[in-house]
């Protein structure tokens, strides 16, 4: 198993779903860019309320950062070059919005925009 963090932008809206027995989880995709500047995408599956949350208030394009377990994949594109891709399951999201709420509840007379 390999915990990781991936900074990135969300690709679309994250979408909640329902699985077996009504449990609740959110999917979503995010775009990082390796060392290269090539984008790598990272499928995001979530079970956690808070991260689903997270997740669920962002638009398209937003930046954030996602930690949790990895998995590598590879998949191959329409002209049959491979590519790399992962699959997360996050237990964490963190956004711009979430890190400005952070810091203004560990310091309250910080202002902060909520």
């Amino acid at each position: 198993m390999i915990e990781g963090l991936v900074t990135g932008t969300l690709v679309g809206l994250a979408e909640s779903r329902k699985g077996k027995n009504d449990t609740s989880f959110v999917v979503a995709k995010v775009k990082a860019t390796s060392e290269e500047g090539e984008g790598l995408i990272v499928n995001v599956i979530t079970f956690s309320a808070e991260a689903s949350h997270a997740l669920l208030a962002l638009d398209d394009g937003d930046s954030l950062a996602v930690s949790g377990t990895l998995t590598p994949k590879v998949w191959t594109d329409k002209q049959g070059n491979t590519r790399p891709a992962l699959d997360m399951v996050a237990t964490q999201v963190l956004s711009v919005y979430h890190a400005t709420r952070k810091r203004s509840a560990m310091d309250p007379s910080a202002p902060h925009n909520d």
